[in-house]
């Protein structure tokens, strides 16, 4: 019913894709005339995608799951006040560890929405609530595209980062228009939509290839990469993952304190741990226009392919603590 998450061990091939891109990128950037065209066609992909997210959501699930306000309030505090807070803390980390690019791009990945089928993939195989890891991921992925922008303007101002009401414009119109518009034509595609799930994984996938090539090609242009040690870079991988283990640690541990059961536990865990790597790629071209691009978004594509390696573990882990569980009983 959902995409599939990557299992350790068996290495993803949507991140083959991305290591494949930037390589692509590095040795023939997109330049000109042909980068105009290849951003253009990013912007259009994406917005298929958003569409296509659309015309999946079940108003159904969504009215189920809306029952459970106390679910999403906790997933979004934890989305877009905890995890804003851990990434302002990271500003300790510079010059030492990390450079003031990739702590603008740390700080960024943590003022994004959660991600959609991922998440709700990690429930399912979790046995968590379904139901309401569908209106969580969904109502943290269409709140993020007003409250990222504001929470950029709010963080990131004295950072050199310029803020307009146009970005926000622009960011509606390649987000929230396609996704209402799949609402509405759900009636008529959306049993369809379903049905060829893994041939349009072909749209989830190739939009987002399409952005990160947009990017780094800016970046081979501006020659931002010399700047970018391999010590740094393990340097991020590392704050990526202690990162994404405090908010796990957070959210597994604080779930139980709130009165939440098991399956509100495992929801919680996933929806809020998760960044959207579909939304955070596109809005970081229209929030950051003159920054270095690349490095900025390069914080998120790690954490990105981090959380779905850890998560996957741990979803399997939960999902036969479950069962035995069951078992018992």
């Amino acid at each position: 019913m959902f995409s599939r998450i990557p299992v350790l061990g068996r290495l993803d091939p949507f991140l083959v894709g991305i290591l494949a891109t930037v390589a692509i990128a590095a040795l023939l950037p997109a330049e000109g005339t042909a980068l105009t065209a290849v951003t253009w066609a990013s912007k259009i992909a994406i917005g298929l995608l958003f569409f296509l997210y659309g015309a999946r959501l079940s108003t159904h699930e969504a009215l189920e799951g809306l029952k459970h306000w106390r679910l999403h309030l906790t997933i979004l505090a934890t989305t877009f006040a905890v995890f804003p807070l851990l990434g302002l803390a990271t500003k300790v980390l510079v010059p030492a560890v990390l450079t003031e690019p990739l702590y603008l791009g740390v700080l960024y990945l943590c003022l994004l929405p959660s991600t959609v089928q991922s998440s709700i993939a990690l429930v399912s195989v979790a046995r968590g609530n379904i139901p309401g890891a569908v209106v969580s991921a969904s109502a943290s992925s269409l709140l993020g595209i007003f409250v990222t922008p504001l929470l950029v303007a709010l963080t990131m101002t004295t950072q050199g980062v310029t803020f307009s009401a146009s970005a926000v414009l622009d960011i509606v119109l390649m987000l929230l228009v396609p996704f209402l518009a799949g609402q509405l034509v759900r009636r008529w595609i959306g049993g369809w939509v379903k049905a060829h799930g893994r041939p349009l994984k072909i749209v989830d996938r190739g939009s987002i290839l399409l952005v990160v090539y947009v990017a780094f090609s800016r970046g081979m242009n501006e020659g931002i990469w010399s700047s970018l040690s391999p010590a740094r870079l393990l340097a991020l991988v590392g704050v990526c993952l202690v990162l994404l283990a405090l908010v796990l640690a957070i959210t597994w541990f604080g779930a139980p304190r709130l009165g939440f059961s098991y399956e509100d536990r495992a929801t919680i865990l996933f929806c809020g741990s998760t960044k959207s790597l579909a939304t955070g790629l596109p809005m970081a071209t229209v929030l950051f226009p003159g920054q270095p691009i690349g490095l900025i978004v390069l914080p998120l594509m790690l954490f990105h392919q981090i959380q779905l390696l850890v998560c996957a573990a741990i979803a399997a882990r939960l999902a036969k603590r479950a069962v035995a569980a069951a078992v018992a009983v």
